[in-house]
C-alpha cells in the first residue's frame, strides 16, 4: 500500500474540531468474529462509538474517508497489507487518528510503538486493559485539540499586525488578490490570497464553498436551499449570508453529513 494513497483518502477524515465525550472508532481486522468481540467489549467499557469496520487495509482507507474517527483499532496480520503499514501511512496525515493495535501476536510490540501507536493489546483482550487504552486515547485526543486551538494566523487591523486563533475564524472572503477574515467580533485584512489561506487552513475544518468564500464547517448553524438548487449558509455570530456555488453543493452536503 502506498502511503500517499492513504493521505489522499484520509486527509479530511482526521480533522478534529473539539473534544468529544464519545470517541469515534474504526475497527480493522480480517476476522469478523474478532471485530464483533471488540465491538462488544467497547460497548462494555463505554465512551466509544464504532462508526465503521473493515476487513483489510484498503477497506479501512475507504472507511476513514467516509467516517472521521478519533482512533483505529488495528490487527497486524491481514491480507494485502499489514496493520503496521497502515499505521505508518496514517502518520503522514496532518491529524491522524490514534492507533491501538489488537493482535494475537506479542512479538510486534516494538514495531507498533515505532509507528506511534498509543497502545498494544494482545488477544483475548481484557475489559480492564481495554479501558486503560481508551483512556490513553482520550488524553492524546485532548492534547491534539488543545494544540489546534493554540494555532494562530497573522492578519492586519488598523495598520497593526495581529495574531488571531484559527478556531475563532468564521469565514474567509476573497477581495481581489487579498482576503478578509471574519471572526465573531471583527473583520481582519490579510495580504495573503484566498487560495493561499485555503492551503494554510487545510486540516482545520475549513471548506471552500464558493470561489470567493472559505467557511469554518463547525460554525455553520443553518443551511438554506435557494432558487436554482444552490445553498445559503448562516454562521454562528455572523449576519452575512454565505453563498454556496452549485458545483460545491454536493461536496458540502457530504462534508456536513446531510
Amino acid at each position: 500500500m502506498n502511503s500517499e494513497e492513504c493521505i489522499g483518502y484520509g486527509r479530511t477524515a482526521a480533522r478534529r474540531v473539539g473534544v468529544r465525550e464519545v470517541l469515534k472508532a474504526i475497527i480493522v481486522d480480517d476476522e469478523a468474529p474478532a471485530r464483533s468481540e471488540l465491538t462488544y467489549l467497547l460497548g462494555e467499557v463505554g465512551g466509544v462509538e464504532v462508526v465503521a469496520e473493515a476487513a483489510g487495509v484498503r477497506e479501512a482507507i475507504e472507511k476513514l474517508k467516509e467516517y472521521p474517527c478519533d482512533v483505529m483499532f488495528l490487527d497486524i496480520n491481514m491480507p494485502e497489507a499489514t496493520g503496521l503499514q497502515l499505521a505508518e501511512a496514517l502518520q503522514h496525515l496532518k491529524f491522524p487518528p490514534e492507533v491501538v493495535f489488537v493482535t494475537a501476536y506479542s512479538e510486534h510490540a516494538l514495531d507498533a510503538f515505532a509507528v506511534n501507536a498509543i497502545d498494544y493489546l494482545v488477544k483475548p483482550v481484557e475489559t480492564e486493559r481495554l479501558a486503560q487504552a481508551i483512556q490513553r486515547v482520550r488524553e492524546h485526543v485532548a492534547l491534539h485539540v488543545q494544540a489546534q486551538k493554540s494555532e494562530r494566523i497573522p492578519v492586519e487591523k488598523g495598520g497593526k499586525k495581529i495574531l488571531i486563533g484559527i478556531d475563532t475564524i468564521r469565514f474567509v472572503k476573497a477581495r481581489d488578490d487579498y482576503a478578509y477574515l471574519q471572526t465573531d467580533a471583527d473583520r481582519y485584512f490579510s495580504t495573503v490570497s484566498l487560495a493561499q489561506l485555503e492551503k494554510r487552513l487545510d486540516g482545520h475544518g475549513f471548506f471552500r464553498v464558493h470561489r470567493a468564500y472559505l467557511v469554518n464547517l463547525s460554525m455553520i448553524e443553518e443551511v438554506e436551499t435557494i432558487k436554482g438548487g444552490t445553498l445559503s449558509l448562516t454562521l454562528n455570530s455572523v449576519e452575512e449570508k454565505i453563498p454556496v456555488s452549485r458545483r460545491r453543493v454536493s461536496a458540502l452536503k457530504k462534508a456536513l453529513g446531510i
